[in-house]
């Protein structure tokens, strides 16, 4: 049920990186994750070439930590995750159709944020009350 899945993105989103992301690579990972969540989630992946797997971990973390979020705090229905790779940067969009309201100094997108800066990458994070909630990271991959 919910809490299963919720319990699943958790691990994820705490760095348990599932075999998948390493063999497969991102798409299939996140793929993967999206198939556990009640959520609808539409998916666009593009980082041909493949970036380094701190980076591309990264982007998984910053994915399914939105996912868990848009689950647990956002009441979302559907949640459209697009990831790109601009030249050295790979730029990924997270947005919502949940209530909004995020607190970005919130404990779980504090955390994100350490976690794409360790990398000198940048996230944003634009929350109205009433939503969208659109999560933004550039990661640095040259």
């Amino acid at each position: 049920g919910a809490e299963h899945a919720l319990r699943e993105l958790r691990d994820l989103a705490r760095g348990i990186h599932p075999p998948v992301l390493a063999d497969r690579g991102l798409e299939a990972a996140l793929a993967s994750l999206a198939s556990t969540t009640p959520l609808r989630v539409g998916l666009s992946v593009d980082v041909s070439p493949r970036p380094a797997p701190a980076v591309e971990s990264a982007a998984y973390f910053v994915a399914a930590e939105c996912l868990a979020n848009a689950v647990k705090h956002a009441r979302a229905q559907r949640v459209d995750i697009d990831i790109v790779r601009l030249g050295d940067v790979i730029k990924l969009e997270v947005r919502d159709d949940g209530h909004g309201g995020a607190d970005p100094e919130g404990s779980g997108l504090r955390g994100l944020r350490r976690r794409v800066e360790a990398l000198d990458g940048r996230l944003s994070v634009t929350s109205p009350g009433g939503g969208p909630t659109i999560i933004r990271a550039e990661l640095p991959c040259g």
